[in-house]
């Protein structure tokens, strides 16, 4: 992925003017570990998360609440223009001695998506109840990501029901409130799992996958950009930040669990406002860069000459937007064993 990034812009070499940002649109980061070196596949060392955090506190951004952006997006409030939240996965112990004190200290607010199983077993290098109400009581949102983490699009419905209610139970005893917010473990979902999470109230959802949270995107699957060592350096995250969506419509396959015709078929439409799609370009996961094909104007197709390898995989679709800025959509796929 580091690799594409490169390409991306190295490609940009076309002068285009900035097509008007959608206004309803936040770029949404996602952080699990700070400062644990034994796990850089979810870890961002404190050095590149403090330089995050110099970045949003000195640059041309609005941090604000999950909770707050989720509001606009589904009313349709307009938001300025590179508008970002804070988002930390998991609740290891890390985000209460070395996160939250330097994102307080900021003046930055973020949401905790918290496991409660992991939580109530006390687990090593996880926060303990108490820990979690001190931060709630100082301004930290807590929101629900299940009780045992559990990989939901691959779960009985009636587990993953089960799930949920154990996890807002508890979080109901211990918080006194129910969770606005809900997150994805792994970010696998499917339709299935997205209707059993509207059942239990949630309006607003997140995933793992890349791109910008919109109005008019599925706002019980908002994407995340994802941040772990590799993909922390300054530069990528200064990318990231400003990116703009790239909304689409009638995105095929309508399931992200692929688990009838594989390999699927891949489509959607850009919205007509983007104009011209020079520029774009799709990367998988597997297969590295897409071969496209436009349709008309604006609708993309892609064929993919393998199978889907079990487990997830991610399709990220970019297109310059000009000075220096990045268009962005993304999906992640669950394929089960």
């Amino acid at each position: 992925m580091r690799s594409s990034f490169v390409l991306l812009m190295a490609a940009a070499t076309l002068a285009l003017s900035v097509a008007p940002a959608i206004a309803d649109s936040a770029v949404i980061l996602m952080y699990h570990r700070f400062g644990e070196d034994s796990y850089p596949g979810t870890n961002v060392r404190i050095d590149q998360f403090e330089a995050h955090i110099r970045e949003l506190s000195e640059g041309p951004y609005t941090v604000l609440p999950v909770a707050e952006i989720a509001a606009a997006l589904r009313s349709g409030e307009k938001l300025p223009d590179r508008t970002v939240g804070i988002t930390v996965d998991d609740a290891y112990l890390s985000v209460y001695t070395e996160a939250w004190p330097r994102l307080k200290a900021a003046g930055l607010p973020f949401t905790l998506f918290v496991a409660t199983d992991a939580v109530d077993k006390g687990y090593a290098g996880m926060v303990d109840w108490d820990q979690i109400r001190e931060m709630r009581g100082a301004g930290v949102e807590i929101a629900a990501h299940t009780a045992s983490h559990l990989h939901m699009a691959d779960a009985p419905d009636k587990v993953s029901r089960a799930e949920m209610q154990r996890s807002l139970k508890r979080l109901q005893e211990e918080l006194g409130a129910k969770p606005a917010l809900f997150a994805y473990p792994y970010g696998e979902a499917s339709l299935a799992t997205l209707a059993i999470v509207k059942e239990f109230g949630f309006e607003t959802a997140f995933g793992q996958h890349s791109g910008v949270a919109h109005g008019a995107g599925n706002l019980m699957y908002l994407p995340r950009f994802a941040l772990n060592e590799t993909y922390s350096a300054l530069e990528d995250f200064i990318l990231r930040v400003n990116t703009l969506p790239l909304p689409v419509s009638d995105v095929s396959p309508l399931d992200s669990f692929i688990h009838d015709k594989n390999p699927p078929l891949v489509g959607f439409t850009v919205d007509a406002s983007i104009g011209s799609l020079r520029g774009l370009a799709c990367y998988h996961s597997q297969f590295g860069k897409a071969d496209l094909e436009i349709l008309g104007t604006h609708r993309v197709e892609i064929r993919f000459p393998e199978p889907f390898r079990a487990g997830r995989s991610r399709l990220n679709c970019t297109k310059p937007a000009g000075k220096g800025r990045w268009r962005w959509f993304g999906m992640q796929y669950y394929t089960p064993s």
